[in-house]
């Protein structure tokens, strides 16, 4: 069996593998037989999922693969990603299952863990729950079968636990918000805790019917959010993606402020009223230059992680931070969640538009990015562009061509068959000309359009 776990659990196209409900029975087994290994104690996993028709699928497959080992399943449908690690936590679970590919297009689907504590598995436990999965996992006798169980509160649960981490005086009274569910895990539950909060809600994406998650809405098409943003004459827009634990803000003119500019703001209000533990902000690669110099104007430090928003919850956990994420909009505040949380994010820089009294296109703009460009390459399976001696050739050149005033970054995605070819500069030409080299190199070397 090939590699079951990219960056954030297993993902792929429903029915194919790796994403089929053998494979998922096969995971739910061997997650079941790791999460309850210390004797003869009861043991829960609580199971997530967004709207994607394939979520039935693995739902029941799941379910069956962790019931078969004892385990006692408890099912909260469709719900956000980062209420999945709360809930695990508040429910006293031994594991907490989302059943979700994010951003992906509905054809996709993926299955991510969290422990425990709430927090996503590391490298280390999934290498041992991958390998249980190879191995197969012998079922318990039929006396100790597990049960399973649906929850129906769970999403007021959560939109509650949401709502306080607002400061408790403050209201979103006379702000008109539009709201970007992406026809996704949050359809229901964004609009009603803004309800709650006294905002006057426009929601959009919010009539799932599991084919149409993140199909031309939310925080990958932030377009039609920022139509109905200025349609309406709203003050803000949210996009979430399709499990909401990444958000992009809109301003009132309907532009897109992304996470580095969110994280800008929040890390130097947060340093100013000297909540920011370690002095610094955890961020990846990807991160805009101008962030980091941003930074460093306010005297805050700038911790840099590969891509993926678990790698930054474990350089926050590791290095004692709480506020870390990445520019796609995953954004971590540990303070108040385990994991990325777009709704939770949103609220604070709702705050901090009340609180400053001024429009989110002056708030949300708070440094001048350094001109990015990234492109992608798709590779088949099998293929290693980046070893090959013309891709090396032209990675040397780019990166003497940047060196100076800029800088270059090749990364092969976690989630996707993908090169990602991505350099920030100044000079849009040298910019410009060194990534088309690259990906020119790389499409050269696989035989893949550009």
């Amino acid at each position: 069996m090939s590699k079951l776990f990219g960056t954030d659990g297993v993902r792929g196209t429903a029915n194919t593998a790796p994403m089929t409900a053998e494979t998922a029975l096969r995971i739910g087994a061997a997650v079941g037989r790791y999460f309850s290994r210390d004797g003869d104690s009861v043991h829960r996993v609580v199971i997530g999922k967004d709207t994607r028709l394939s979520g039935y699928m693995f739902e029941n497959a799941l379910t069956a693969g962790l019931t078969s080992t004892g385990m006692n399943v408890l099912l909260l449908g469709p719900v956000p990603t980062p209420a999945v690690g709360l809930l695990t936590r508040s429910m006293r679970a031994d594991l907490g299952v989302m059943i979700s590919a994010s951003h992906n297009p509905a054809i996709d689907n993926g299955i991510k863990f969290f422990g425990p504590d709430g927090y996503k598995l590391s490298d280390e436990v999934e290498a041992e729950i991958e390998a249980l999965v190879a191995a197969g996992v012998d079922p318990v006798p039929a006396a100790e079968i597990g049960r399973a169980k649906r929850i129906d509160d769970g999403r007021f649960r959560y939109v509650e636990r949401v709502k306080s981490s607002f400061p408790r005086q403050m209201r979103l009274d006379g702000l008109k918000v539009v709201v970007d569910c992406a026809n996704g895990a949050a359809y229901r539950v964004a609009p009603e805790a803004l309800w709650e909060l006294g905002a006057t809600v426009i929601p959009v994406g919010t009539t799932p019917n599991g084919h149409n998650i993140n199909d031309g809405c939310g925080s990958m098409y932030p377009q039609t959010a920022a139509e109905a943003v200025v349609a309406h004459g709203a003050d803000v827009g949210i996009c979430l993606d399709g499990d909401a634990d990444r958000v992009i803000l809109l301003d009132e003119k309907g532009w897109v402020g992304d996470g580095d500019q969110f994280m800008g703001l929040m890390a130097a209000r947060w340093a100013a009223e000297d909540r920011l533990k370690g002095g610094s902000l955890v961020a990846t690669v990807m991160s805009n230059l101008g962030l980091e110099r941003f930074l460093q104007g306010k005297g805050v430090g700038l911790e840099r992680t590969s891509v993926g928003d678990r790698y930054v919850v474990e350089r926050m956990r590791a290095g004692g931070f709480n506020l870390g994420g990445e520019q796609s909009g995953h954004i971590v505040m540990t303070d108040y969640a385990t994991t990325g949380d777009g709704l939770m994010a949103a609220l604070q820089f709702l705050a901090a538009m009340i609180e400053s009294d001024k429009p989110a296109s002056e708030v949300m703009h708070v440094f001048d990015p350094v001109p990015q460009l990234l492109k992608n390459v798709r590779y088949a399976a099998g293929q290693t562009p980046l070893e090959i001696g013309s891709v090396k050739d032209a990675i040397a050149a780019a990166e003497a061509d940047l060196s100076g005033n800029g800088r270059l970054l090749i990364r092969k995605s976690g989630t996707e068959p993908l090169i990602r070819v991505m350099a920030e500069s100044e000079d849009e030409a040298v910019l410009h000309a060194s990534v088309n080299a690259v990906v020119a190199a790389v499409t050269d070397a696989v035989g893949a359009p550009q």
